[in-house]
């Protein structure tokens, strides 16, 4: 298990949740005068999921910002109201210009949202360029994701950077105003100080804060979701950070690359020690960062991502826990919430080396790039239980078989943001051809020595 699944273990230790927001509607109701059908083609079944999962970020989003909460619980919608996630607003940045192509909003109303969105981010609390973790949607202060960490996350930055960069590619040759927007977009992105978070060091470090410091020193390092950190570092044109960090910082002086496998199937890259890693790894970084052609000493990143996936479908499929109901349709292990012994909604990175029967949607559907037949397959078996499975922003959060079909009838932003757009990944390749045709993003890439 990566070393940084232990942040978001901790989510729980925090009091988060989500207000009503504008738009607010009762959670899908099975018995209602107008179900959705029973049985659904592919393309509708995604049509489905995307459009669901769309609201998270458009109906649910935090009031006053606009960008997207930690978590919506639809059973407390007024729980931690305000409490707006840095990572999962660059997914809902990425989420609307999705809303936008698919006809869920109009032009303008994205446009609107966006420029809501980006002009909270523009004064909010910021250190050394990057934001937190957390911000209070109502004063765009820091909001204390832990003891020590109360200044600026680095990889929360980058997720929500690689939406910027996307939204100034989509807008830059629209109308004035548009291209007011894409040029703001730009410059938040590359106000970011990447290389103060080397501490001078061939490294990136993940926290820097006004009154502790660098004291959580925890360095960046591959393999898991971490990559889009140092592309984008590579990328700033004013703050770039050397080679070197990419080199001994993310890939350890070449020995992130293992020779090891599981069923027969290459990891290519060490997954952090761990064995093999959640699936957000394969997910995070490449919402817009293509894997497809992209290519570098250590990896072809689109085969790391394959692996890594088809290594998690058949460890379900292999069921050696003998879990109820894991097999070809029901998989995908990832962090979510989860199910603690008690019964109680707790929170776990799942994977195959810490499999407790939880069965996360998220990680099977946002995996369709990379196993759409498998991914699918999975699709349709979580709308076969509609009934507690599907609610007013999509899939629910995580479930478990083995457990009398438990549901936690929660969202998090950063499980229902790669949904609809590895979805939308899959169906066009928009977020993908918006990131990779940006000009610092492809300098990045060919100074870290990428094919792509």
């Amino acid at each position: 298990m990566k070393k940084y699944s232990l942040l978001i273990i901790v989510v729980l230790l925090f009091n988060c949740g989500s207000d009503d927001g504008p738009g607010w509607q009762e959670p899908y109701d099975p018995s209602d005068d107008d179900p959705i059908v029973e049985t659904l083609t592919d393309e509708e079944i995604m049509d489905l999921t995307q459009e669901l999962t769309f609201k998270y970020f458009w109906d649910f989003a935090e009031s006053n910002s606009g960008a997207a909460k930690e978590r919506y619980h639809p059973n407390d919608p007024s729980n931690s109201q305000n409490v707006v996630t840095t990572g999962g607003s660059g997914f809902g940045l990425m989420a609307i210009l999705v809303g936008i192509e698919r006809g869920y909003i109009s032009r303008e109303e994205g446009f609107n949202r966006l420029d809501q969105i980006l002009n909270f981010f523009e004064n909010a609390d910021r250190f050394h360029g990057a934001w937190s973790h957390w911000i209070d949607g109502n004063t765009g202060n820091v909001i204390p994701f832990s003891d020590q960490d109360n200044g600026g996350d680095l990889v929360e930055t980058a997720l929500f950077a690689q939406g910027l960069i996307c939204v100034k590619e989509y807008f830059k040759d629209g109308s004035a105003e548009e291209a007011a927007l894409a040029t703001q977009a730009d410059t938040l992105w590359k106000g970011v100080e990447w290389d103060w978070y080397t501490q001078n060091q061939n490294a990136l470090y993940w926290h820097w804060s006004p009154t502790n410091g660098f004291s959580i020193n925890l360095e960046l390092k591959g393999y898991n979701e971490t990559l889009i950190a140092f592309v984008l570092g590579a990328a700033s044109p004013d703050y770039t950070i050397p080679t070197e960090v990419y080199h001994q910082g993310w890939a350890s002086n070449g020995n992130i690359v293992t020779s090891s496998s599981q069923y027969n199937i290459p990891l290519i890259l060490d997954h952090a020690g761990s064995g093999t890693g959640p699936l957000f790894w394969a997910h995070y970084s490449h919402l817009g960062l293509n894997p497809e052609n992209l290519t570098d000493q250590y990896a072809n990143y689109w085969d790391l991502n394959v692996n890594h996936t088809k290594i998690n479908y058949q460890y379900c499929v292999n069921n050696p826990n003998d879990f109820e109901d894991y097999g070809e349709e029901c998989w995908g292990l990832t962090a979510s919430y989860s199910r603690n012994t008690d019964g109680s909604t707790g929170y776990l990175a799942h994977d195959p080396q810490h499999d407790i029967g939880v069965i996360s949607p998220t990680a099977a559907i946002s995996s369709i790039p990379y196993t759409p037949e498998e991914s699918l397959a999975a699709m349709h078996y979580f709308y076969s239980k509609k009934a507690i499975l599907l609610g007013a922003a999509g899939f629910y959060d995580a479930f478990s078989p083995e457990s009398n079909d438990w549901v936690t009838e929660r969202y998090l932003a950063i499980d229902q943001g790669p949904q609809i757009i590895m979805i939308e990944n899959y169906r066009t390749g928009l977020l993908w051809d918006l990131f990779m045709q940006n000009a610092d993003v492809q300098n990045g890439l060919t100074t870290l020595g990428y094919n792509y």
